[in-house]
């Protein structure tokens, strides 16, 4: 069956979708299931209500007494250090008093001299966008080199047809030009930073500027490499692909180097033979069909035509590691670390000096991950294989409060050590791992041996299968069926082991609205109308052991989303449970990304696609194009921020 008689869509309505709503196409829900009897069976609303209530993870969350007192009552005080901002539907920026914040780089402005500032009227071209800063902002982190400078390494997620191409007839792409434009806009940006006159801004032609877009040559890695299914019209042996894309959460190691996420890859292949295209069970778990999302790189690439090079896909969805202190090095796709759609890579240093890398797959219904190394880290010493050989494991969350990681080997997945890495997915799926409520990002605290991930929102909780066919049962770390608000999961690996196979979890909070609900889609305990919120995303912490939380959900402010305003960004205290709004974005933007200065008195945070639905002109104001950016946020006294 082809993509074309599965959707019935239009090419507009299908271009028009999100990366979440396009999975939905590709993967209908069966009319009729045996899955689908069992829930309408077991799991009744008061069922479920009766199981989050008997579940000790969250019915016996402790929080302390504030975090249900009034916003306006809640003071500065030494742990938080600010007073709490209320939410905002304003197209602007708000952080809370005695903080600033302006904008330190926005898509489009050159990284070179030669390269022309941004044109509101034109949107740029290919060759200006190659080097210049890419669009819709996500993860990110800064790097110091030993003389201070400050280097700001931005993944470029992905882009919106109406922005990007906002100036043309209908909001599309009307020229090969366009679509390499678009392109380009994909990828990595390194810049370097540095303060002027009091606000931060691009270094025009530092050593360290660089782009890396979907055609950047990269090494493959790891078991994967040289592999058949990793072979290609243009790369024969299979060892080096060109480019990443849909970059959405970071990481970074020890050893001084940034991690790429690549997430929604599969939205970027199409072709105009569907008939000539065979769609295996792989390629449908991870959701590559016949048609892309309108972003048109088939038509002037033919490695992303899947009837003409069917391997390529494979070669995409894995973290790429890259060396922002040598702008002449060659970025090394890291496929130990398994294929899947990646929000985030949180490296830990175990007590014994093995790298424990903590990572999510983004999809309703996916699955969390660790992966182990074999070998050892030791300051200076040669890092390479750390990220070349070691085990990947799936979590399993036990409705007790238990957990154990399940290893992905050829024994317990029938599947060897190369195939383990290039459909991680389907070897999540041998071993029984729990299916969650979309993992995205995962951040580990400073201070102790306790890891928490964020559970963004599954509409498809109790309804739905994953795309493997994986129930996705009500229960455990996701507690509610058709869940739209989300949760945060935290655990703490047995006696302080980020390598051991069991783990103690519960939920740091779940999101909720409880000016409209009074069951367990009004939150947790720490959840109250001042501070309510839903879809947490991003996540860090920061050196205080404080935890920031991100969010990218329903802005429209409506119905079950009423009084939550803009997505937002808000602070965690892990000890007593409390949280506070810190940030509220403008209009139809995500909160995303978060890096901090050398000195600590800056925390840079990303503002991602405002006004992709039309309703925003930030950050210029007017009626200029909305443009992502990465903002500046200070205290007015100087101090540090975390």
């Amino acid at each position: 069956m082809n993509f074309e008689t599965k959707t019935k869509l239009s090419a507009d309505a299908l271009n028009d979708l999100s990366f979440d709503e396009f999975d939905e196409v590709i993967n209908p829900k069966p009319e009729d299931s045996d899955f689908d009897a069992i829930v309408e069976e077991a799991i009744s609303r008061r069922g479920f209500l009766g199981g989050v209530l008997a579940m000790g993870g969250v019915a016996t969350l402790g929080v302390a007494s504030t975090s249900l007192t009034p916003i306006a009552a809640q003071a500065a005080d030494s742990r938080f250090g600010f007073k709490a901002v209320a939410a905002s539907v304003e197209d602007t920026i708000i952080v809370p008093e005695g903080y600033n914040w302006h904008v330190a780089t926005s898509w489009g402005d050159p990284l070179f001299s030669d390269v022309p500032e941004f044109d509101h009227a034109t949107r740029g071209t290919a060759a200006s966008q190659a080097r210049a800063f890419g669009d819709n902002n996500d993860g990110m982190a800064i790097f110091t080199d030993k003389d201070g400078h400050q280097i700001l390494v931005a993944n470029n997620e992905y882009t919106n047809r109406s922005v990007m191409w906002g100036n043309n007839p209908d909001g599309k792409f009307v020229s090969d030009d366009d679509i390499n434009k678009g392109k380009n806009a994909h990828g990595l940006t390194a810049a370097e930073l540095k303060e002027v006159d009091g606000k931060w801004q691009i270094v025009k032609d530092s050593p360290y500027n660089r782009r890396f877009t979907p055609d950047e040559p990269m090494d493959i890695t790891g078991p994967a490499r040289g592999h058949d299914l990793m072979k290609t019209n243009a790369d024969p042996d299979g060892v080096t692909a060109l480019g990443t894309f849909n970059n959405c959460g970071n990481g970074r190691t020890p050893w001084g180097t940034y991690l790429a996420c690549e997430e929604n890859f599969n939205g970027y292949f199409g072709t105009a033979d569907a008939d000539g295209y065979v769609q295996d069970d792989a390629k449908k778990r991870y959701g590559v069909s016949g048609n892309d999302r309108g972003y048109g790189w088939w038509k002037v690439d033919d490695r992303f035509d899947v009837a003409k090079d069917p391997n390529e896909s494979n070669r995409h969805g894995y973290i790429t590691e890259v060396d922002p202190y040598d702008p002449t090095s060659k970025p090394k796709k890291r496929t130990a670390l398994g294929r899947f759609k990646h929000e985030n890579a949180e490296v830990v240093v175990n007590a014994d000096g093995r790298i424990a890398i903590y990572m999510g797959d983004d999809e309703r219904g996916e699955f969390l991950y660790r992966y182990v190394s074999d070998g050892f880290y030791a300051e200076g010493g040669d890092t390479d294989d750390l990220m070349e050989n070691g085990t990947i494991y799936a979590a399993k969350f036990h409705a007790d409060g238990t957990g154990e990681w399940l290893a992905l080997t050829p024994d317990s997945t029938g599947m060897d050590k190369a195939m383990i890495c290039i459909h991680t997915r389907m070897a999540a799926s041998a071993v029984g791992a729990t299916t969650m409520d979309r993992p995205e990002w995962v951040t580990a605290n400073p201070l102790k041996a306790e890891v928490y991930c964020a559970l963004t929102n599954n509409k498809n909780r109790g309804i739905k299968t994953n795309a493997g066919g994986d129930e996705t049962p009500v229960g455990g770390p996701n507690p509610r069926e058709a869940n739209n608000y989300g949760q945060i999961v935290r655990w703490w690996p047995s006696n302080g082991d980020h390598t051991a196979d069991t783990f103690r979890w519960d939920l740091f909070v779940m999101a909720g609205n409880p000016t409209v609900h009074t069951d367990a889609y009004g939150g947790s305990r720490n959840v109250n109308e001042g501070n309510m919120f839903n879809s947490p995303d991003g996540l860090a912490f920061d050196n205080k052991g404080l935890l920031w939380i991100q969010t990218d959900g329903n802005y429209s402010n409506e119905e079950d989303f009423a009084g939550q305003g803009n997505n937002q960004m808000l602070i965690g205290d892990p000890a007593t449970g409390e949280i506070r709004r810190f940030l509220v974005g403008p209009r139809e933007a995500e909160i995303t990304g978060v890096a901090w200065s050398a000195d600590r008195r800056t925390v840079f945070v990303g503002v991602q696609h405002p006004g992709e639905r039309g309703d925003s002109h930030w950050p210029d104001g007017g009626d200029k194009t909305p443009r992502s950016s990465i903002v500046a946020v200070r205290r007015d006294d100087g101090a540090a921020i975390g």
